[in-house]
């Protein structure tokens, strides 16, 4: 699939470092890292396939028990959550068009509408009443008002979060759109699907409930951001190489090429980077509250973000991008993604990127949307469920608009990458060298 790019490449750049990179990662990658890889790739199509047999085995079950019992009341239980999916289907749309067609609008509302409905969802849970309703709206209240301040913190950012975002999305792929609606649609099916099967679990009532349910909502998880890794590999190819070289290439291809050979390493992707991202953000809020008042805490802190920075080389969500173009195994695209930001001086640039955060609020937004409806419902209902039903209706939601807004991600990583291996490339305007000489300023 890359030899012929490959040549293009050279061709066409050949001043650029990616080719060096690229033929020391053929020689690096070994025959078990090739394996590792089809590992992840079989076992997540298994997965898939027990976990539609586990749930179509709880929907009868789950349908046959209540014949008996009487305890679960369906036309309660499922209206709600299958509504938040629907809802979460609207509202990633809402959110793809309006990032799409304004860019300023779309960063303020992720910003400053997460943190209220954030709130406004840990108030309804509040007002449900149960011990588990309490706490999780507690929490939720918190988030929102950590959110509100983080928000205010990043507002000097804004601009040019703006301006990356234009410049990065200024260039549409044919068909990018009908993929990623495609993509919501099918994210949307698939939650349906797994909300039947806890539903199927709840109508049951067995000593496996809770074991059962955290099956599928793992499944639910891994299986949305496999979805969402799969749209930002193939969007970020067909971008960089618009970027790196101003060559099209057809979405379906690349779409083609991403399910053919990268599906491995995008599963590897989608188990490691939430979790160094957690480990990178807990030591980043650790030494933020640490300081340097305290000697002690202040070098735990310090040790735990050393090894936080360390981790964060070898699975990052800018590896897809080489993930895509080259093919390479995730941790190897990853380290060299990261060796190409600090070989191109832009490490506290992408340190300082809110694209992340950006997506992030809007899933969190959506979710709390989602939240708000199923359990107002739910509360006027069946308030004995509501709480389970709020819980659901969040999760789907976030991994349903989570899964939208991959493009504009897509879009911003192969922006820097193309720009990190080649500064010098005409396609390239002035919005990156002026962050930079406004970092340099404040750090003076």
């Amino acid at each position: 699939m890359q030899r012929n790019y490959i040549q293009t490449r050279e061709d066409k750049l050949p001043s650029t470092n990616p080719i060096k990179i690229q033929e020391s990662t053929t020689s690096i990658e070994t025959t078990a890292g090739q394996i590792i890889r089809r590992v992840f790739g079989i076992l997540f199509y298994v997965h898939l396939i027990l976990i539609t047999i586990l749930v179509i085995f709880l929907i009868i079950h789950g349908l046959l028990s209540n014949v008996h019992k009487h305890h679960f009341h369906p036309r309660k239980w499922f209206p709600p959550l299958l509504t938040s999916a629907a809802s979460a289907g609207i509202v990633a749309f809402i959110w793809q068009w309006l990032t799409g067609y304004t860019h300023s609008t779309a960063l303020k509302a992720a910003f400053w509408l997460s943190p209220l409905l954030t709130f406004a969802a840990g108030i309804l849970l509040i007002l449900i009443g149960s011990a588990g309703a309490l706490a999780v709206g507690v929490i939720a209240v918190v988030c929102a008002l950590i959110l509100s301040l983080y928000a205010c913190w990043v507002n000097p950012r804004f601009e040019y979060a703006k301006q990356i975002l234009s410049v990065a999305m200024a260039f549409y792929p044919a068909k990018t759109v009908v993929l990623v609606i495609l993509s919501i649609l099918i994210s949307t099916l698939y939650s349906c699907f797994l909300i039947s099967g806890i539903g199927g679990v709840t109508a049951s009532r067995t000593s496996l409930d809770t074991l059962l349910i955290s099956v599928i909502l793992l499944s639910l998880a891994g299986t949305m951001h496999v979805i969402k890794n799969t749209l930002i590999v193939t969007i970020s190819r067909v971008k960089f190489l618009h970027f790196a070289c101003g060559a099209d290439m057809d979405i379906c291809a690349a779409f083609h090429d991403t399910i053919k050979y990268c599906m491995g390493s995008i599963c590897i992707g989608s188990t490691l980077v939430p979790i160094l991202g957690v480990i990178r953000g807990s030591a980043r809020a650790l030494k933020l509250i640490a300081g340097d008042r305290d000697e002690f805490l202040f070098s735990c802190a310090d040790c735990y973000a050393g090894l936080a920075s360390t981790l964060i080389t070898y699975g990052n969500r800018w590896g897809f991008v080489y993930v895509g173009v080259y093919n390479k195994g995730f941790v190897q695209a990853s380290t060299d993604a990261w060796r190409m930001f600090g070989m191109a001086g832009l490490e506290t640039l992408i340190d300082s990127d809110l694209t992340g955060s950006f997506c992030f609020l809007f899933g969190v937004a959506g979710g709390a949307i989602c939240s708000l409806i199923s359990g107002t419902w739910a509360l006027a209902i069946h308030e004995n469920q509501a709480t389970e039903v709020s819980i659901y209706a969040f999760l789907v939601g976030y991994f349903i608009c989570r899964v939208a807004m991959a493009w504009p991600q897509a879009c911003v990583s192969a922006y820097y990458i193309a720009y990190a291996e080649n500064p010098q490339n005409p396609q390239f305007d002035s919005t990156i060298p002026d962050r930079i000489q406004e970092l340099q300023r404040y750090r003076v």
